[in-house]
């Protein structure tokens, strides 16, 4: 594990395979770099595994926000430049996915492939009190106030019921956000809107999005699976937000599928 300097923080990151194309992780709103450790397990014997603590998440910086997208992306950028890294594959999941879309509209040759994991490229008519209304929560009442809300978000509730280590592991690394670091990435997040150049991507691109999401439902991820010309669109069946973590079977061999073939 490794810090850099850049963009006015300290970045958190770490590096796992040490042969292979490089491929990055950026994980969601509320959680860290460990959210990965399943794929990490899977990828790190065929690509150099790149991930990061977001700002504001983990062991990065959270200075006071608001945050943009384009913020988080130039981070990115940074992080890379002190790596060298000129080409990967992308991973992200929810705000890992925002971000993701953000640096790939603005580097559009960096990305070798993209998969965006239960994401969104366009804010709901109500994003701004929604988002607001947490920000607030958070603001007043700490994250505690937020935890079962943002569990029920995630996880079906079959899944929260027979698997309380994980909602437990998953809870303390909602917990142990930053105030500053979710209600700047809140603020981020509010304010997406992408969807009309989405087309601009051209890179080979899986979207993924569980069956039961309703933060960023199946539609809108259709709806951006339409935007990308040759992408793949992939509905997780039993599964809410954090499907990589819910079924992560499903998922890692999905992933596993379509590296393999954009590889090749």
């Amino acid at each position: 594990m490794a810090f850099v300097h850049v963009n006015g923080i300290d970045l958190h990151y770490t590096i796992d395979g040490s042969q292979g194309p490089w491929i990055t992780l950026s994980h969601s709103l509320a959680c860290n770099m460990s959210a990965w450790d399943e794929q990490v397990e899977l990828l790190k014997n065929d690509f150099r595994v790149l991930r990061f603590d977001t700002r504001g998440h983990g062991r990065s910086s959270a200075p006071a926000g608001p945050y943009t997208l384009e913020q988080l992306a130039q981070d990115v950028d940074g992080l890379f430049m002190h790596l060298g890294i000129t080409q990967t594959h992308w991973l992200g999941i929810s705000m890992g996915g925002m971000i993701g879309q953000t640096y790939a509209l603005a580097h559009p040759r960096v990305f070798q492939s993209l998969i965006l994991a239960d994401s969104t490229s366009r804010r709901p008519a109500n994003a701004a009190s929604m988002w607001g209304e947490r920000i607030r929560l958070a603001q007043t009442e700490g994250m505690q106030a937020l935890l079962e809300s943002t569990l029920a978000r995630w996880f079906t509730e079959g899944y929260r019921k027979s698997h309380p280590e994980v909602m437990a592991r998953i809870g303390k690394g909602i917990l142990e956000t930053p105030v500053n670091g979710f209600c700047g990435c809140c603020d981020a997040i509010s304010k997406i809107d992408l969807l009309d150049r989405l087309h601009e991507i051209k890179c080979p691109t899986l979207i993924m999005v569980g069956e039961h999401d309703h933060g960023t439902p199946p539609e809108m991820s259709r709806q951006m699976h339409e935007q990308i010309a040759g992408s793949e669109w992939v509905v997780i069946p039993n599964a809410a937000h954090i499907a990589s973590i819910e079924q992560a079977s499903f998922f890692n061999a999905q992933i596993l599928k379509f590296l393999k073939r954009v590889t090749a």
